[in-house]
């Protein structure tokens, strides 16, 4: 009987192995197509935008303009919902004079194509031609700003273009680090089929680091923001929040603002 267990035993693992390594996207992105609300709702004027991706995916977009000038914000939002989620940020982010392009990644809200890694790296250059290029704005006037899955989208573009400031807001130093920290059970290493690797990227970057998070966040462990810190070269500055992943906007809104403001003026901004 024990090696018939054995066997059963074997083969269920097997399958589970399995199915976490082929599904794995499954447990990474989970995009919604329905648009919420608009920033009009939130009293702001914004711009609907299409553009294409670096490898001609059309994305959507909103721009939100603030007169303030301070900069635009190139905003790569998490791994679920779509840009209509994320409109609290955005009417932070005016709060303190930013303006705001916010951009779906492809199967996003009104984004056409299917999520994958490269796909988002794509996605976010597209997005930093569509600001830099089509618009104009100069390369020195916008902020990449990664949040959560964000992260690693935004830490990439820094490394590779010259922008004014990058802000990471609760992200990960890697994905087998987060995935690891999620499934101490499995061998993640050996499955991990997405490299997501904020850690190294946010190492190469030629900007100044504004790193965002909560001691209190159950999604990220707040290790992994320290990490992110620790990596950046410098100049940088650390904003601690209270809250959990998906409410240290709402719980910590007053200290968000103030920290972005002062990352700013310590910036020259």
């Amino acid at each position: 009987m024990l090696p018939s267990t054995l066997r059963a035993i074997a083969l269920s693992l097997t399958g589970v192995l399995a199915l976490m390594f082929f599904l794995q996207s499954r447990l990474v992105y989970f995009p919604d197509g329905q648009i919420v609300a608009t920033p009009a709702d939130r009293g702001l004027a914004y711009e609907e935008v299409l553009f294409e991706a670096a490898d001609g995916v059309q994305l959507a977009a909103w721009y939100v303009p603030s007169e303030a000038g301070r900069g635009v914000v190139l905003f790569s939002h998490g791994n679920g919902g779509n840009i209509s989620y994320n409109l609290p940020f955005v009417e932070i982010l005016h709060r303190v004079g930013l303006s705001t392009f916010l951009y779906d990644y492809r199967g996003y809200g009104r984004s056409e194509g299917q999520p994958s890694e490269e796909g988002t790296y794509s996605d976010a250059a597209g997005a930093w031609r569509y600001l830099t290029e089509i618009r104009k704005i100069p390369a020195g006037q916008v902020l990449l700003y990664g949040q959560s899955l964000g992260g690693p989208i935004a830490a990439k573009l820094a490394r590779e273009k010259t922008s004014a400031a990058l802000i990471l807001d609760s992200s990960f130093t890697s994905f087998v680090d987060i995935a690891g920290h999620h499934y101490p059970f499995l061998p993640v290493r050996w499955l991990a089929r997405f490299d997501y690797n904020t850690l190294e990227h946010v190492r190469h970057v030629r900007c100044p680091v504004l790193v965002i998070h909560s001691p209190d966040d159950e999604i990220v462990p707040f290790g992994q923001g320290v990490a992110l810190y620790e990596a950046a070269p410098g100049p940088k500055a650390f904003v601690k929040l209270r809250g959990g992943h998906n409410d240290a906007l709402f719980m910590s809104a007053g200290a968000y603002r103030e920290g972005i403001d002062g990352f700013l003026k310590k910036i020259g901004r």
